[in-house]
This record gives structure tokens, sequence and C-alpha cells, in this order.
């Protein structure tokens, strides 16, 4: 239960930055939800001196913003038609997960980890064509409503500590690759039956623009496409002929009711760089540059131009010890001096379990400092 109230509204610096209203000022938005969950599963506490607090809380102390996806909640799904889901415990790590259609049925495994809070795939739920199909048919029965009850909630939680959002389900092939069929299962697919993958990739597009009525009418700003492209699996054959068309009919229905929208690309990026003006996005999360990633901020500075926000930016493995604080500082300042004003600055990724929490509090000294020089 959160305890504290923010120092300040980043609720509002947020709107006013990605409005173009904040003239050259940044938000320092780390993500540190990998450093916190792995310290809560693994010793049910934080080290001192934040063994008291909750996520809020913790953001609250270190006097930083979150990105607010919590607010997930608020667009929820429900099916046309009935469908049985229950589910069914194998072992500790092991769920078997049961979905019975009017048209078939669909059985995977869901495995936990006994290290961290995480969990997976073990099997697929669509292996073959004939289970492909009915995920056709869920995809074409999935309705979406909006749950005030859900938002006011996260609105007395969360408060001005960030700008609520929301991130919509993985894009066509995306989607198939990391939520339905696996990497191989996907690429077989494409060879063996494109057409009824073809047919999953529009019925599952159709079913977030659905998402996407709602969402207009509703109080959420910015939108996230919670994609996690990433070039070494995505080609950018396959980016251009299914992802690029998608993220266009998004943007044009979002942009209609003034949203701003900002889909995640995590991994390798170099490949797909060049499709970053062309989308119709307003940013692009978590491009991750060297030395974690593979590109440089030049090379994401050139792709970007001066029309694309970059929100986050700061490569993770520079918040661990093995790497100097200047180096940290060094980057963040180029990363200000390329971008701003189109810039919410953040972790490329997240923050690991390695990282040094108190780093967050060396950048967030120095944007402020970057932010009173500007007043």
């Amino acid at each position: 239960m959160a305890t504290m109230q923010p120092k300040r509204d980043f609720r509002s610096l947020n709107r006013a930055i990605i409005r173009g209203e904040a003239g050259k000022k940044v938000l320092f938005q780390p993500r540190i939800d990998c450093w916190y969950t792995d310290r809560m599963f693994r010793d049910g506490a934080l080290p001192a001196p934040y063994d008291k607090l909750d996520r809020h809380d913790l953001y609250c102390t270190l006097d930083v913003s979150p990105r607010v996806y919590e607010y997930n909640g608020c667009v929820q799904a429900y099916d046309k038609v009935p469908v049985k889901r229950y589910n069914k415990r194998i072992s500790d790590l092991e769920t078997e997960v049961h979905i019975e259609t009017p048209v078939g049925n669909i059985c995977y495994l869901w495995h936990s980890n006994d290290s961290n809070g995480g969990s997976y795939f073990k099997t697929w739920p669509a292996e073959n064509e004939e289970q492909l199909k009915t995920m056709i048919w869920l995809e074409n029965n999935t309705m979406w409503r909006w749950n005030q009850a859900h938002y006011d909630k996260m609105q007395e939680y969360w408060g001005d500590l960030g700008l609520p959002s929301i991130f919509v389900p993985r894009v066509t092939i995306q989607k198939t690759i990391v939520e339905v069929m696996g990497v191989e299962g996907t690429i077989y697919g494409l060879t063996d039956f494109p057409e009824t993958m073809e047919e999953y990739f529009e019925a599952a597009e159709n079913s977030v623009m659905r998402m996407i009525e709602v969402i207009n009418e509703s109080p959420l700003e910015w939108i996230n496409f919670g994609d996690n492209d990433h070039g070494g699996v995505l080609s950018p054959r396959l980016f251009e002929k299914y992802v690029l068309p998608a993220y266009l009919r998004r943007n044009e229905a979002l942009h209609k009711a003034g949203k701003f929208t900002f889909a995640h690309w995590d991994g390798d990026c170099k490949p797909l760089l060049k499709f970053a003006n062309k989308c119709g996005l307003d940013g692009i999360e978590a491009i991750t540059p060297v030395p974690q990633g593979d590109v440089t901020i030049d090379e994401i500075k050139e792709a970007l131009g001066d029309e694309v926000f970059l929100v986050d930016g700061i490569p993770a493995i520079l918040f661990d010890d093995i790497y100097p604080e200047q180096q940290l500082l060094d980057t963040v300042k180029e990363l200000i001096d390329k971008f701003a004003p189109r810039l919410i600055l953040g972790i490329s990724d997240e923050m690991s379990s390695t990282g040094n929490i108190e780093r967050i509090k060396l950048v967030r000294d120095f944007v402020d400092a970057y932010n009173a020089s500007l007043d």
C-alpha cells in the first residue's frame, strides 16, 4: 500500500513533453521492475534503506517517474461467445492451460522459473494449422470494454508519479512469434500454410482495432505497442510485409483521437532502424545503444530524425558497477544533446538485478541540473 506522495508532478511534465509544450526539458523515467521483482522473489524485501517500500514508494523515495503500465487493466477483453477457460496444476513449476471453444480446444504448458518471478511457454497454444484456426476464432470472438473502476484505482495509487499508459497486444507476426507459435513454428507456418497464418494476423489486428476504439474514447493519452521487435528474429522483409502496414493502420486510428503512440523495439535493432520514421509512430521505446545493443547513438538519431521521440536510450548495463559512473553520465549528456526535446529518458530496457540503484539518483541529479539550466 502506497504511503508517500511524489515530491513533484511528473505526470504533467510527461504530458507536456509529448505534446511539445515543455521546451527542451527532459523527464527521467527509469524502469526498475526487474531489480525490484527479483529481490522481492528472492528475499521478500528490498535492501536497506528501501526495505519497507513498495514500488510506488520506492519511486517516490528515488524522486523519479515510473512508466505506469498498470493501467493495462482499464481495457478488458471478453468473449462474445462463451469460452471455457481453466488451469490445471501439473507440478510446482508447470501449469496446463485449457481453452475450450465451439470450434476446437487449446491446451498448452506454462512454466514458471525457480530463480525469479518470470514464466514462459513450454508448449505453444498453436502447434499446427488446426490449432491456429481455433486461435483465429478466439481473436474474432474477442471484444473489449472500459473498466472505470480499475482506472480510478490506478489514479488513486499512482497519482502524479507518471502519465497513465497502456500497451496494446503485439502486432501480427510478432504476436505469433512470442505468444502463439514460437519462432520456429511461425516460420514453418508461413511456409506450410501461409494463407491461414495471414488470416490469423488479420483476425488479431481486427481485435486490436476494436480495442483501439475503446482506448480512443478513454482518457489514456500515450499508447504503447509492446512488440519487443528484435532484428535477430524479425527480418526486414517480414517487418515490411506484416508489421509496417499494421503499424500504419493502428497509428492512423489512434492519432485521430489525439493519442501519442510508441512501440517497444529491443534486442538488435540495426536491421529495422530504416523503418523507424516510416511507421507513423510518435516514438520508439527501448532501442539500446552500444555497449549493450548493436547500434550507436548517432545511428539512432539518424534513423529517428527530428520527428520521432526516443523513449529510454540509456544502456541498462551502464547502471552496473563494472562501468564507470562517468561513462553513464557521458551517455546521458549525449542523449539529451542529440534528442531533446523529443526524449523521454529512461533505461533500455530495464535496470538488471545486478544494477546499482544509487545510480538512479546520479542520473536524476544530472537531469535536474540540466532542466534547471533552462529556467
